[in-house]
């Protein structure tokens, strides 16, 4: 990717937010940075909101710049795609040498995430169960 090559690795994410940005405006591509997604508690609107790195169309992009993805980072991924209902998420690591990418696929009628390929087919179904999210 563009914004890796340029920038190398190991950097802090909103760097890596604001370049991609730049990077897919100027590629024609729109997107939005730091979008809020309201949060409820009980089905009362609170003060806080999580904030979504980065949304392209019906994408949630969540950028990562740590050592290793962990499962919370996929976790964060997976919830915000069940909460804004929205069908792909792609959870980027800029804090490898070498750019790691994992695309999701959200199954509403199952409420799962599935790990899937640029072709959105499923990649090894034996890990989809890990990553289910609680109803």
């Amino acid at each position: 990717m563009e914004v890796h090559n340029e920038l190398n690795w190991g950097l802090l994410e909103p760097v890596y937010n604001e370049a991609l940005h730049r990077e897919l405006k100027n590629q024609g591509i729109e997107s939005q940075c730091e979008v809020s997604l309201p949060c409820y508690y009980k089905g009362e609107l609170m003060d806080k909101y999580y904030r979504l790195d980065l949304v392209v169309d019906d994408i949630i992009v969540e950028l990562k710049s740590v050592t290793e993805l962990i499962p919370a980072h996929r976790a964060q991924l997976f919830n915000y795609l069940r909460l804004t209902m929205k069908p792909i998420g792609i959870l980027f690591n800029f804090g490898e040498e070498s750019l790691r990418t994992e695309r999701y696929a959200f199954d509403k009628r199952t409420n799962e995430c599935i790990l899937v390929d640029v072709n959105m087919k499923p990649i090894e179904k034996k890990s989809i169960s890990k990553y289910k999210m609680i109803k």
